[in-house]
């Protein structure tokens, strides 16, 4: 039951999971899941591990409340991805791919802050 709410709520505010973009969407999360499978990962390790091999200038910051999900997010550095698998996840990303505005209602969030340039930060 607490599924269905979730996907509900979620398929209301957030133009990704609208009717018309949902099901392209969907495709692409199957598309991700294969290659989970076949690396036998996560999908949510999949994606850290992705991003993890994107360079050493990002970083992911996954939020969690338990534990478990702290452990398994930390086994996801232990997952090596070939270049061709970049490539898969590169091109299941593609802003063309997805389906439905990302940054929708988080216009009061990041999109709108005041943050000063990084080289303010640096002692020179």
């Amino acid at each position: 039951m607490y599924v269905s709410f979730i996907i509900c709520f979620f398929s209301r505010i957030y133009p990704r999971f609208k009717p018309e973009n949902f099901e392209q969407n969907k495709q692409i999360y199957e598309q991700v899941k294969e290659i989970a499978s076949r690396k036998g990962c996560t999908t949510a390790q999949l994606a850290l591990a992705w991003i993890l091999h994107k360079g050493d200038d990002i970083c992911p910051i996954p939020g969690t409340t338990k534990i478990d999900n702290l452990n398994e997010n930390i086994e996801a550095i232990s997952v090596k991805l070939t270049t061709d698998e970049m490539m898969q996840l590169e091109s299941c990303a593609a802003e063309d791919t997805v389906k439905g505005e990302r940054h929708a209602f988080m216009w009061a969030t990041w999109i709108n802050s005041e943050t000063p340039p990084l080289s303010s930060w640096i002692d020179e």
